[in-house]
């Protein structure tokens, strides 16, 4: 797709906010990210990034080694098998199971899961037991310690993910006698986009070692080892994803140390990631409303918000976003000697939180202008408040270099009656 023009040709066809997500950046980045991984690595990719039908089958069926999917909700599985995934390539995870998700995944053939706790584990057991089967389980270790500083922390703390690593002897004999389940393997996932390459690498070192301890304090033989991710690529700003050049040979190297057999699958290698595989796939087009000041200070107000694109706003991490109109870029950079100006970009909410970046250096912008925010591929729509205030869900449209291969929106739908949990 040539991309400024027809950008805004979309736009304006099919209205705005909208989402358009390319293909082949997504297939683009599955192969860059397996070229930079040991051969024969396992690529999980995590739903929750997106789990628009499309995508993810691109990643299952696409050019180079197919991806296994990553789910941790009774949604996610049923967009992962409207995709085609096989349930055997199907790993699920999250900390709060509940009995009906867990009846529902097991009796859609889904053998493959994440414990998160002894307790966690006896409950999958409990509905692979009812269903006359057994559950493969790798164990989520939440390490006492971390390697790298960067990127978003997810162990050497307190949390709710994962068995705490000193506690794994203690409870090793129950874990093994959980009825219903295989302890096949092993889950880390220590920290999420990780942009500096020394700092992945050093993680993933040191989640090899903590591996090396679990298996010796469980007592049994690693069939399945799924390290994480980390992998970065920019969310709603310009910029590129990633490269880890040295990755490959580094953690081969470390591979080697630690579980000498690897090359010939003991264990099986795995890694996971959800915003690399599709984020610098997806740009989000809006329609600038008004602009208006407020003693002094100009507010660019645009027809989508965080109920649009508002995944990490609870958590601080969207602001500020770039945005580009017409080959007049935001960032302070531009193309050429356009004009730009320090405004704030604010959503069509009536909350003051609704704002997607403040005093940022924008192009000099009017009612009307079609705006595109970048690498939004991931953490869009789903992760949004998209029922706040009763707006329309953006529209999602997904190409191919000049051709649009689907065109859909989210709708929301009361449902009346008698409606139950984990029935």
């Amino acid at each position: 797709m040539s991309a400024r023009t027809s950008l805004e040709e979309l736009g304006r066809r099919y209205g705005t906010p909208c989402y358009v997500y390319d293909l082949d950046r997504v297939e683009a980045a599955r192969r860059d990210l397996a070229a930079q991984l040991p051969e024969g690595t396992e690529i999980f990719y995590a739903f929750k990034a997106n789990p628009h039908v499309d995508l993810v089958r691109a990643l299952r069926t696409g050019p180079g080694p197919a991806c296994k999917a990553e789910i941790s909700s009774t949604g996610e599985l049923a967009a992962a098998l409207e995709a085609g995934y096989p349930p055997s390539d199907i790993l699920y995870t999250g900390p709060g199971k509940t009995p009906g998700e867990l009846n529902e995944a097991i009796a859609a053939g889904v053998r493959m899961f994440s414990a998160e706790s002894l307790t966690d584990l006896e409950h999958i057991g409990e509905a692979a037991t009812a269903h006359g089967t057994v559950a493969d389980c790798l164990l989520r270790i939440n390490s006492a310690t971390a390697s790298a500083s960067t990127g978003i922390r997810m162990t050497g703390k307190p949390t709710q993910f994962g068995i705490d690593s000193e506690t794994l002897a203690s409870i090793a004999d129950k874990v093994r006698a959980v009825p219903g389940t295989s302890v096949v393997g092993l889950h880390l996932f220590s920290q999420s986009n990780a942009k500096d390459e020394a700092a992945l690498i050093g993680e993933f070192q040191h989640t090899l070692e903590v591996a090396v301890q679990a298996q010796h304090d469980l007592g049994v033989p690693l069939r399945l080892l799924d390290i994480g991710g980390g992998f970065a690529v920019p969310y709603g700003q310009r910029g590129e994803r990633a490269a880890y050049p040295r990755l490959r040979a580094e953690l081969e190297a470390a591979l080697d140390a630690h579980f000498p057999q690897w090359r010939q699958g003991a264990p099986r290698v795995a890694v996971e990631s959800g915003r690399y595989l599709v984020g610098d796939s997806g740009t989000l087009l809006a329609t600038v409303s008004n602009v208006k000041v407020s003693r002094g200070r100009k507010f660019v107000i645009l027809d989508a918000g965080i109920n649009t694109f508002g995944g990490m706003s609870g958590l601080g991490r969207i602001l500020p976003v770039s945005v580009t109109v017409e080959g007049r870029t935001a960032d302070g950079e531009t193309d050429g000697e356009a004009e730009t100006e320090k405004a704030s970009l604010a959503g069509p909410l009536c909350t003051p939180g609704d704002l997607l970046a403040r005093e940022v250096e924008v192009p000099a912008l009017a009612p009307g202008d079609v705006v595109a925010v970048p690498n939004t591929g991931a953490y869009g729509p789903t992760a949004s408040l998209l029922m706040f205030l009763g707006r329309p869900a953006p529209t999602e449209v997904v190409v191919r270099g000049d051709e649009v291969v689907s065109v859909s929106r989210i709708e929301h739908v009361r449902t009346y009656g008698r409606v139950g949990r984990d029935e």
